[in-house]
């Protein structure tokens, strides 16, 4: 029978191997908390075009507090996908996000042709890869780069961390990092990070396993909302570790791919400014029509630092609902989980 001593121990280790400890936790995010609900949110660097911008993290680079989301764009017509990535960028926002498995290509040709005629040059370029090998983490780059018809990405991620071993297949010998490193150094890659939606405790285990391996990601993307933050909470669990990185926070599904709104809880800018309200570079969004770039525009023109009273009368109103998590099918379903449905693009 062990001992309370040995026990202790036991649970020491165990927090120890999310790379942080629990007293360190607590701290970070007793922090954390203090600096949103001070205001201290990631504050704006400038302003273009009525639009905040934020720095992304340690690279200094200038992105717009709205990201255009890669999905949605290919789920439109061609004509009106490349009349929303233009409009986008002719209208303040320059943060693009993609990824190589989105719609079967045609979100990355689509934003490819809207990239022409000097489009290129007003956007940060984000793509993410589904390899969890150098062979096919080579290959699908590759194949992003051909279809975006750009010679080098902006930011490369790996993409859907939702289970524990990706962190170890990516990292080991012949793993998707050794491609990746490899492409950066031939400048076909700026900057590296990774995103998943499904458990904080995925994307702590990503982070402690690049510690292990001294490798420091630029940046982290995942779920942050107003239901989030009631179950298994990335804010809560992951946000403040990414902070003590410095890795810089790219905040997705801040509706919940519109399910959160099914609720009747919040509306979509109560979503958005939520989302804006945290520690973030960039709030990635769906775009798939001009009404909803101008509701997501007009939330990025409009935010101000939101009070305590504020952030708690938004989580209050959705206490109830978040339960389970009823309306965030990313965590407790396969319904978002395009590797689960198709193993063959992990390698």
């Amino acid at each position: 029978m062990r001992g309370p001593n040995e026990e202790s121990e036991e649970k020491a280790q165990r927090e120890e191997s999310h790379g942080v400890t629990r007293r360190q936790f607590l701290e970070l995010s007793a922090a954390a908390a203090v600096a949103v609900g001070s205001g201290g949110f990631a504050s704006a660097a400038e302003v273009r075009q009525g639009v905040p911008y934020r720095i992304l993290g340690r690279t200094g680079e200038k992105v717009s507090l709205v990201g255009v989301g890669g999905a949605h764009i290919g789920r439109v017509p061609e004509t009106e996908s490349l009349r929303i990535i233009r409009a986008s960028l002719d209208r303040g926002l320059n943060f693009l996000d993609n990824s190589w498995d989105y719609n079967d290509g045609k979100s990355e040709e689509w934003m490819g042709k809207a990239l022409k005629d000097g489009y290129r040059q007003k956007a940060f370029l984000m793509t993410k890869i589904d390899g969890r090998t150098k062979e096919s983490a080579t290959r699908q780059l590759e194949e992003s780069l051909k279809r975006l018809q750009v010679d080098h990405v902006d930011l490369l991620q790996f993409h859907e961390i939702i289970r524990m071993n990706d962190a170890d297949r990516i990292f080991a010998p012949g793993g998707a990092l050794e491609a990746v490193l490899a492409a950066k150094k031939a400048g076909k890659v700026r900057y590296i990070g990774f995103t998943g939606h499904k458990s904080p405790e995925i994307h702590l285990h990503m982070i402690a396993t690049a510690d292990t391996h001294k490798f420091s990601f630029d940046t982290v993307q995942m779920p942050l909302n107003v239901m989030d933050a009631h179950y298994q909470s990335f804010e809560k669990k992951v946000l403040p570790v990414a902070l003590q990185h410095q890795i810089a926070v790219l905040g997705m599904k801040p509706m919940g791919d519109q399910i959160i709104l099914d609720s009747k809880a919040v509306t979509p800018v109560e979503c958005l400014h939520y989302t804006m309200n945290l520690p973030v570079s960039v709030v990635i969004t769906g775009i798939d029509s001009i009404g909803i770039l101008d509701q997501a525009l007009k939330a990025a023109q409009s935010f101000q630092p939101m009070s305590g009273a504020q952030v708690s009368a938004l989580l209050a109103k959705t206490q109830q609902v978040a339960q389970n998590g009823k309306f965030e099918l990313y965590k407790t379903s396969q319904k978002f989980d395009t590797t689960e449905k198709k193993p063959e693009y992990l390698g």
